[in-house]
């Protein structure tokens, strides 16, 4: 089991799956909040490893992470170069367009909430693709 965590100032986007791709849970959670959830997370998920982004705060989060979950903890740093557009697209995928954001064309569509669970998805996909 993988744990998809997009690191952020205010909010943190986490995910759970495993390597055939099967998402078990994703949330977006308040920074304060983030480091109880990954413990959560990993005692409820088996996690065995951390797939995170790269890029806001990451180093912060990344030493935080460490002293929390242990020196040994595998934490996997990954290219999040791109990734909040790839979740807005993905989120469309997943959550379908209904009644009158149908009818919008596709660029001018947002997603109604905060996108970083599905980037802390990608995160983990992009992961898998590097061991494959």
């Amino acid at each position: 089991m993988i744990l998809g965590f997009d690191p952020g100032r205010d909010k943190c986007g986490l995910a759970v799956m495993d390597e055939n791709r099967q998402i078990y849970t994703h949330c977006v959670v308040e920074s304060p909040e983030a480091i109880a959830t990954v413990r959560q997370f990993c005692q409820q998920y088996s996690i065995q490893k951390i797939a995170m982004g790269n890029l806001t705060t990451a180093q912060q989060w990344y030493k935080q992470l460490k002293a929390e979950l242990g020196q040994d903890f595998p934490i996997e740093m990954i290219d999040e170069e791109n990734s909040s557009l790839e979740a807005r697209d993905r989120y469309w995928q997943m959550y379908p367009p209904r009644g009158f954001m149908r009818l919008l064309p596709h660029g001018m569509r947002l997603p109604p909430r905060p996108v970083d669970d599905i980037v802390a998805i990608i995160l983990i996909e992009r992961y898998l693709a590097q061991q494959a």
